[in-house]
C-alpha cells in the first residue's frame, strides 16, 4: 500500500468533513502526482456516477474512489462489486458517447483510500481493475 505524501501531507485526517470527499480529494492529488490528467469529477447521470474521469498516457480512465476509516466492513476494493461495475460501465459508455470518444482506448481504475485519525491517507491504486460489464 502506498503511503500518501503528496499535497495533502500537511493535513492529517481529523474527524471533520465528509469521508468520501476527503478521500476523493486525496485520490485526485495522488493521481495527478502519478501523471494523470483530471478531466472531470463526479460525472453524474440519472443511472449512476463516476467519481473521476481522467487521461493517463492517451487512455481515457474512469475511476472509482472508495474511502474507509477502517476495514470493519471490508476493504475499500470489496465495495466495487459486480453491481457497481455494471453501473460504472453504463455511465462510462454514456460519457464516451456524449464526448465522442468512441475511438479512444479506455479502462476502469479503482483507488482505495484509508483514513485513520491522526495519520496521512493511505492510498492504493488498481489500474485496469475490471472490464465493461453489462
Amino acid at each position: 500500500m502506498f503511503s500518501f505524501v503528496g499535497k495533502l501531507k500537511r493535513d492529517k485526517v481529523s474527524g471533520n468533513g465528509p469521508v468520501g470527499r476527503i478521500g476523493e480529494d486525496a485520490a485526485v492529488s495522488y493521481l495527478k502526482d502519478k501523471g494523470y490528467v483530471i478531466i472531470d469529477r463526479n460525472y453524474r447521470r440519472r443511472f449512476g456516477e463516476i467519481d473521476i474521469v481522467a487521461e493517463d498516457k492517451g487512455v481515457l480512465v474512469f475511476i472509482e474512489v472508495k474511502t474507509r476509516k477502517s476495514e470493519r466492513y471490508g476493504s475499500p476494493f470489496e465495495a466495487v462489486d459486480f453491481r457497481k461495475q455494471q453501473k460504472m460501465s453504463i455511465v462510462a459508455l454514456d460519457y464516451i458517447s456524449r464526448h465522442n470518444k468512441e475511438n479512444c482506448p479506455a479502462r476502469f481504475d479503482v483507488v482505495a483510500v484509508m483514513l485513520k485519525d491522526g495519520t496521512y491517507p493511505q492510498i492504493e491504486l488498481i489500474q485496469d481493475a475490471f472490464e465493461v460489464s453489462g
